[in-house]
């Protein structure tokens, strides 16, 4: 089951299971206990959004074993992470907005995204697994030329948290066998990154057990694993395609116009 948020043409916001067809709608909460809708729209009849509307992206750093041996630092003990707002969200095919005033480098960074399906606070690592719904794509937008223009204080939130800088998507994937996927992205059709995803230093439930107790999860929200090699700027009009066996492919394009 592939798991999405759609507007219809005519304006109609819902969710559903996704495949090559249609969607098949679905009611209530899909967190909590969805129940069929009954109806099903079209490919063709709607657009897809965020498969989700996280509170945060927590977004993590150097937790990729290549990139961490050619940046030449050691494995974390701990997830080092940031956070990006929720406000950041948007979903496929929506513009990714250079910054008003902002004239300098934007980055890609082709990711999996965990997302949160039951409140996490303080779990084991054995529990972890039942409070994860589900796998998406993430591209971690990053104004490069903000994060260190301040000499004294590295602004990572401030250079990753514009709108538009968090995107997801096309679906959410739940029991996604992680350990045989990969990672690929792609810059206006050519490659640029294609990395396992078991070459990560701490995985899925362990990241959940530890971020839990360090703040609360709440259901929507997403968790970032971190990027491998490759990672590259953008120029204005190119477009980033994601993509995740099992997952499908996320493609954004950066526009004309700020933020």
């Amino acid at each position: 089951m592939r798991w999405a948020r759609f507007r219809s043409n005519e304006g109609r916001t819902g969710f559903g299971v996704l495949d090559d067809a249609h969607i098949t709608e679905y009611e209530g909460d899909m967190f909590g206990t969805p129940r069929p809708a009954g109806r099903a729209v079209a490919r063709g009849a709607f657009t897809l959004e965020s498969p989700c509307r996280p509170s945060k992206i927590v977004a993590l750093w150097n937790n990729f074993h290549a990139l961490k041996s050619k940046l030449g630092k050691s494995a974390p003990t701990h997830p080092l992470f940031l956070i990006k707002p929720g406000t950041c969200v948007i979903g496929p095919v929506e513009p990714i907005r250079r910054p008003s005033g902002y004239a300098g480098k934007i980055a890609y960074e082709g990711e999996l995204g965990i997302v949160i399906g039951k409140l996490c606070k303080n779990i084991s690592p054995h529990d972890a697994g039942g409070h994860i719904f589900g796998y998406t794509c993430v591209n971690d937008v990053t104004a490069s030329e903000v994060l260190n223009e301040n000499v004294d204080f590295a602004q990572w939130c401030r250079s990753k948290g514009y709108d538009t800088f968090g995107c997801l998507g096309p679906v959410i994937t739940p029991g996604l066998d992680w350990r045989q996927a990969r990672v690929i992205t792609r810059l206006d059709g050519v490659e640029r990154q294609n990395y396992p995803l078991s070459d990560m230093i701490i995985p899925p439930e362990e990241l959940v057990s530890r971020i839990s107790h360090d703040m609360s999860l709440l259901p929507g929200d997403v968790i970032a694993c971190g990027t491998s090699v490759g990672v590259g700027s953008i120029k204005d009009g190119c477009a980033v395609e994601v993509t995740i066996d099992g997952i499908g492919s996320l493609v954004n394009v950066l526009g004309p116009g700020p933020s």
